[in-house]
């Protein structure tokens, strides 16, 4: 699962640089616009995951790495982050 989870953010970091390689150059017409659509409504999407999840983020040691991440990552990163608190929880 742990494999999963890694290769979930690859993908995750590999969509935001074509997202951001589309920013700086013009990709063809009907693709610049679906990619500029599909990385608004991700970026909808994470925002959404970081304010749902904001409360479970206050007893972390470093929250606002935390809030990036899941800006960048999204579930991937709380999934992880969720795996290591009840690793701590049963400890």
């Amino acid at each position: 699962m742990k494999l999963f989870w890694g290769l979930g953010k690859v993908l995750t970091l590999g969509f935001w640089l074509v997202v951001l390689v589309n920013t700086v150059l013009a990709l063809p017409n009907p693709f610049d616009l679906l990619i500029n659509m599909a990385g608004s409504l991700l970026l909808l999407t994470h925002l959404l995951e970081l304010v749902l999840f904001n409360g479970s983020l206050r007893g972390r040691m470093r929250p606002w790495m935390d809030r990036g991440q899941i800006l960048l990552f999204g579930i991937f990163h709380l999934q992880t982050f969720s795996r290591s608190q009840a690793e701590i929880a049963h400890a």
